[in-house]
């Protein structure tokens, strides 16, 4: 039986609608907030902790990550810390999402880059039996 595995769960927000599937690293140690009717696929990562590669005691560092009403995460795609995924965006399967997206965006790739634009009209909720599906 694959798992999601939370690390802080107590730091993590989800909204209305919004559901995380199998298999998923939700890394809250420094905060995630999910808005309403997010979509998170199988095997994402969403990560807010890290460390400084110039340290030489190898500091712990990170920062919240914010994903907005309407987003969609794509299978195996990861977010990294800092990152704030704007209403409606797509993370395409795979994406490892650097920087932050913008509304309605479409992005694919490593590191991801826009490919599209996503309609701006979306009115729908996300159904699952519970929040982790």
């Amino acid at each position: 039986v694959k798992k999601c595995y939370l690390q802080a769960p107590w730091l993590l927000q989800i909204g209305a609608h919004s559901h995380l599937n199998r298999d998923c690293l939700i890394d809250a140690r420094r905060g995630i907030t999910i808005g309403d009717s997010v979509s998170i696929s199988h095997r994402v990562a969403i990560v807010t902790g890290s460390h400084d590669m110039e340290s030489r005691c190898f500091s712990y560092t990170g920062q919240p990550v914010v994903i907005d009403d309407f987003a969609w995460l794509g299978v195996g795609c990861t977010v990294l810390p800092g990152v704030h995924i704007g209403c409606g965006a797509v993370v395409c399967a795979g994406a490892v999402v650097t920087k932050d997206v913008a509304p309605h965006s479409v992005v694919a790739g490593v590191p991801a880059r826009e490919i599209k634009k996503r309609r701006s009209d979306l009115d729908y909720r996300c159904h699952g039996w519970t929040w982790l599906t």
